[in-house]
């Protein structure tokens, strides 16, 4: 493994102002998903503005919803430091939290403006995984969100390139870059869902296969973690993950065999 300097987590500074590479890559990951949903809801009919007007609502609401659910799976540590709940700033969101805030916001906003929330779904998971992608190097550049210590075998066998592995050494130590595992994990479904925009899945059918594929990655890379939520005795992304593959399961089941859904990803 190269002896490199770990990567400073502050890009530069506006005055007084620290640009943290973690808000940079956030931001990369949001504005592509922008462009990429925004070409295909138009391209599927939808109203131009829709999105932005979407978003200006979705985004507050997701980092609220992210900082509630760290801060109640965290309660212990809050309990007794109440005046550190607002302090965002220095860290503390859980994606899971986000995407509950972004899911309700999308099926208010669909229903206050007359929009299939399917249809809506279904194209904005393209949009998921990139922000996903992108977003895990955020934890990157903070030498967060990894594993367990690796052993010697592993890194001397390890295809992972040594910037990462070095970047993910810490006082010493190499860690799993479960970050990475997960950036991966998402690109593999990003292609799948790209390649299923050309069959006749019914409408709904392309975000079902969001929710499990991201929910099966991140439960077995969640045991990995050393950082998790906990929930009594057990890691709360396992669960939420557990709970989200068998609610997408079943509406699968009852969208396609019981309702009969007719509508499919294609139709405007």
């Amino acid at each position: 493994m190269l002896d490199l300097l770990a990567i400073n987590p502050i890009a530069f500074k506006l005055g007084p102002f620290p640009i943290a590479w973690y808000g940079i890559i956030i931001a990369t990951g949001i504005v592509l998903a922008f462009i990429v949903v925004q070409r295909e809801m138009v391209k599927r009919g939808v109203h131009p503005d829709f999105l932005t007007d979407l978003l200006i609502w979705a985004i507050p609401i997701s980092i609220l919803s992210a900082r509630i659910y760290y801060v109640v799976f965290s309660w212990d540590y809050y309990k007794d430091n109440l005046d550190q709940i607002i302090q965002i700033w220095n860290g503390g969101i859980a994606i899971h939290g986000a995407l509950i805030g972004a899911f309700i916001t999308t099926y208010v906003f669909t229903k206050a403006r007359g929009v299939s929330f399917w249809k809506i779904a279904d194209i904005a998971a393209a949009g998921l995984l990139i922000g996903q992608i992108i977003g895990r190097w955020g934890n990157f550049m903070n030498q967060e969100a990894h594993g367990g210590a690796v052993s010697e075998h592993f890194l001397n066998t390890t295809i992972i390139p040594d910037w990462i592995m070095n970047q993910m050494t810490i006082e010493g130590v190499a860690y799993h870059p479960t970050f990475l595992y997960e950036s991966l994990w998402n690109l593999v479904g990003l292609v799948i869902i790209l390649l299923l925009r050309r069959v006749a899945l019914k409408r709904g059918e392309m975000f079902f296969f969001y929710l499990t594929w991201y929910s099966i990655g991140r439960y077995f890379i969640e045991g990995m973690r050393t950082d998790s939520l906990y929930g009594g005795v057990l890691r709360a992304a396992q669960v939420v993950s557990i709970v989200t593959i068998v609610v997408a399961v079943v509406l699968f089941i009852i969208r396609r065999y019981k309702l009969k859904v007719k509508e499919t990803y294609q139709d405007k």
